[in-house]
């Protein structure tokens, strides 16, 4: 079996195999973590040992009690388990930086940075809230936020309700009641612009509520609305708002951050921008 400080190190094949490779890509990793137990002879404490945790954390995530969401934990993971880059990169994480080689394209397959698509909100909806639940930093940027955070029957509101000590940050950017922009998108979806703006301010009253009892931020921008997304720390749940559709109809895509990964980084700059010149209201 090795000592705990004998680094572990499976063939490249054992990681061929369909059920390590699926727990790899949903980023199951106590099920990574039983497999290597199981193929390897590895102990908890060795994998603990290898991957800087104790060995009562590891016996946690093994048994469902606690999850890995952390990018920097995802590496450390990857590092102490000697995982080849195959591996790495359904995990949702780059090369060793000494095996990574120029080139001009490579496969997006390989950095699996959207790992769920849903075919409209409601699909995605039991995901987003059982994320919320534990989120410590939330940005919502919609239109009016009625169906996200507004009402009491919301998809995110209910589960904001926790104690002082784990209420999470929450910033929202909401489209301004007085811009041409929302007029514009009144006239997209077939709706008064009186209408819309009612419903911007019914909003943003509804969080001055929420304010009360926890961190919340709110702004309006004046940009004609492309995005709708929702940031739950290092996963953000994009749609977008089309002539077509409004953003709950539209498809959603679940993007992890990655290293190097240029679409959680995208969305996030764009959000930091646009608080940036947004005028805050909460």
């Amino acid at each position: 079996m090795g000592t705990a400080l004998e680094p572990i190190k499976l063939p490249d094949a054992a990681w061929q195999n369909s059920q390590v490779q699926a727990a790899l890509r949903e980023r199951d990793v106590g099920a990574v973590f039983r497999y290597v137990q199981h193929h390897g002879g590895v102990s908890q404490a060795r994998i603990g040992a290898q991957v800087g945790m104790t060995q009562g954390r590891v016996n946690e995530i093994i048994n469902g009690r606690r999850e890995v969401s952390r990018l920097d934990v995802f590496e450390r993971i990857a590092d102490g388990l000697n995982m080849p880059t195959t591996a790495r990169q359904q995990l949702g994480l780059a090369p060793r930086r000494e095996t990574r080689t120029p080139g001009a394209a490579f496969d997006l397959a390989a950095f699996p940075e959207i790992v769920r698509v849903y075919s409209d909100q409601a699909s995605a909806a039991a995901e987003i809230q059982r994320s919320t639940r534990a989120a410590l930093e939330i940005d919502v940027l919609a239109i009016r936020g009625l169906g996200l955070l507004a009402l009491r029957d919301s998809l995110l509101r209910p589960h904001l309700d926790r104690g002082a000590n784990t209420r999470p940050r929450l910033r929202v950017l909401l489209l301004h009641p007085e811009s041409p922009a929302l007029i514009q998108r009144a006239r997209e979806i077939g709706e008064s612009p009186d209408s819309l703006a009612s419903g911007v301010l019914l909003a943003e009253a509804q969080l001055r509520d929420l304010a009360a009892v926890g961190h919340v931020e709110a702004y309006r921008y004046r940009t004609l609305p492309v995005w709708r997304t929702i940031r739950l720390d290092n996963a953000v749940y994009v749609s977008a708002f089309d002539r077509e559709w409004e953003g709950h109809q539209s498809a959603t895509y679940k993007v992890l951050a990655t290293v190097g990964g240029p679409l959680y980084r995208g969305w996030r700059r764009q959000y930091e921008a646009m608080v940036a010149e947004a005028e805050q209201v909460i």
